[in-house]
């Protein structure tokens, strides 16, 4: 008994073991600030489709239309891709030769090439996932102003109040009553989206799962353990639901919030 309580504890606390559970930190921020800049692109999407300049509208659906109909691995993939050499093509303008590039190799030269860290493939993840989510936040922030009857924007239209004054103080205020269930979807769609982190280079909680659940050998040991990763993706398994268990909390108290001040359903 003794000896295996040491073994186990020895185990769960070596180095990976301590980098597993920091990992963690990785898919919250990851969500936290992928779900706040998703909520700023859908409101100004939300915005731009409510606005009465054409362009703005086109501008908003097209924004809207097309990030919704891309895979997600596909535009999680894209954006950070397309960054990085975009940012290393203009690098090479000044640091590489004319002749190196018109190559066919990439970078145009060794200059130019741009190591990203963890920290810089996390923040890029951040703003791919603020893309992605933000169309559909967008869609559901503008189905949410159209729901808010119009009599209320009359009326403070007909108390003297600025068109921006409306926007602010009374459209947006009484549309998040409309629009937190359907947020509430998307939060949880984003959350199951951090486990694409791994794509970027990000040893996350699921590439640390990968690796700590494959079959163990040691030369000194022998095999310690088989193919555990079972055991370790059933607590990822869990740790979603938690986060979820925990995020329905959230959103049940938010809706008591938006509702202040609300008419009470008959």
């Amino acid at each position: 008994m003794g000896e295996d309580l040491a073994f186990w504890l020895a185990y769960l606390t070596n180095g990976k073991h301590l980098a597993f559970y920091a990992s963690f930190r990785f898919t919250i921020l990851a969500a936290v600030f992928g779900a706040l800049l998703a909520l700023v692109f859908g409101l100004l999407g939300a915005m731009a489709r409510n606005s009465r300049f054409a362009p703005l509208r086109w501008l908003g659906a097209i924004y809207t239309l097309m990030v919704r109909g891309i895979p997600d691995v596909l535009f999680f993939l894209f954006f950070p891709l397309a960054f990085e050499q975009a940012v290393e093509w203009t690098w090479a303008l000044s640091a590489c030769p004319a002749d190196a590039r018109t190559g066919t190799g990439w970078p145009p030269c060794a200059a130019a090439n741009w190591f990203l860290s963890t920290t810089e493939y996390l923040i890029l993840a951040c703003v791919s996932l603020g893309i992605i989510f933000g169309a559909f936040t967008a869609n559901v922030i503008h189905g949410a102003m159209r729901a808010v009857p119009r009599g209320q924007l009359e009326a403070a239209r007909a108390y003297g109040m600025s068109d921006f004054q409306v926007l602010t103080r009374i459209h947006i205020r009484q549309m998040w009553i409309y629009a937190l269930p359907g947020l509430s979807n998307v939060w949880l769609l984003l959350i199951k989206a951090t486990s694409l982190l791994s794509l970027l280079q990000i040893n996350d909680i699921v590439w640390w799962a990968g690796q700590l659940g494959s079959p163990n050998f040691l030369p000194q040991a022998g095999l310690v353990h088989g193919d555990w990763r079972w055991a370790y993706y059933t607590l990822l398994f869990v740790f979603y639901i938690l986060v979820t268990l925990a995020s329905e909390q959230v959103f049940r108290r938010l809706t008591a919030w938006a509702r202040r001040g609300m008419p009470l359903e008959a």
